[in-house]
């Protein structure tokens, strides 16, 4: 019984409107028809709930917890059509998924910003970049922001902004360092498998750096390591400690004067960071109208 809505409507009418002939104007039927389904209703919970009174209503007290009950369920409905409200105009929360470099230094810039652009609620999930394909794969993220691509099928990449790679330590360097002067600092390096590694390496290599060769003192398993490790380092015998982190990462830290950062002469450290959604939003409106106020935010 509490399934027929438009029962339970009426006998809420009728409360409100302490009457039985007001209730049917208000709801567009005839007073018999409001008669006939109270009594439904009564027959259904097998004692009366409403005394008919010269001057209107009045519940019994049967009928005044039954009124509790569908007070909670009206606003139950309420909530439920607000929601189903919120799918048809596309109102949902938009996860967005973002490498741990990117949901901690570039989205923070623009990020109480994204609400009000997209006029939508916005969840941010930050994670390595694996993890974040992962979930996008499995449609627990909308949108990805990369800085290490998995390639999938079934996923749309898209360039998004470059990101420079720069030399970095505590120690003040000039703004060029010459290839031949990298082996003479002490350095910091991610693990070998590491994508900012792997792009260090390539394009080294193809100006003769060898970064076998370093006078490495610790490797470390993420950016955010190398970067609290540089702060900490001392130095030793008029030697910088160095690492080569994304400029994203160390403004901050560079405008206190706590961090200097320079690049190589001749090598350009570059990556490309990518937006990636499922193609099945391939001619989604929303979806290009969230990735386009992203893009706007682009900076080198």
């Amino acid at each position: 019984m509490l399934r027929d809505f438009n029962k339970i409507e009426t006998f809420l009418t009728v409360v409100k409107e302490k009457s039985f002939s007001k209730a049917s104007k208000k709801l567009g039927i005839s007073q018999p028809a409001v008669t006939q389904q109270m009594k439904i209703l009564e027959d259904y919970l097998d004692t009366k709930i409403v005394d008919r009174k010269k001057n209107g209503i009045k519940l019994t007290k049967t009928g005044e917890q039954f009124y509790k009950v569908v007070i909670k369920l009206e606003k139950s409905i309420a909530n439920a059509e607000k929601e189903v409200i919120k799918i048809i105009n596309k109102e949902l929360v938009f996860i967005l998924g973002a490498s741990f470099m990117i949901g901690n230094y570039i989205l923070p810039d623009f990020l109480m910003e994204i609400q009000d652009a997209i006029k939508n609620d916005v969840m941010i999930k930050v994670n390595d970049s694996e993890r974040i394909t992962e979930e996008l794969m499995d449609k627990k993220i909308d949108l990805a922001l990369l800085e290490s691509p998995v390639f999938q099928d079934g996923i749309i990449y898209r360039e998004w902004m470059d990101d420079e790679l720069v030399l970095v330590s505590r120690t003040a360097l000039p703004k060029t360092v010459k290839a031949d002067e990298l082996n003479s600092f002490r350095w910091v390096c991610r693990e070998e498998e590491s994508h900012t590694r792997q792009i260090i390496k390539a394009e080294f290599e193809k100006f003769g750096i060898d970064c076998a060769s370093f006078d490495i003192r610790s490797i470390v398993t993420s950016s955010t390591a190398v970067k609290q490790t540089i702060l900490k380092s001392s130095i030793i015998d008029g030697t910088p400690t160095v690492s080569i982190i994304s400029k994203h990462m160390i403004e901050d830290r560079v405008e206190k004067g706590e961090l200097f950062y320079s690049r190589v002469k001749g090598v350009k450290l570059m990556r490309k960071l990518y937006l990636a959604y499922s193609k099945e939003k391939k001619t989604d409106a929303f979806m290009d109208s969230v990735i386009n106020y992203i893009v706007s935010k682009r900076k080198v």
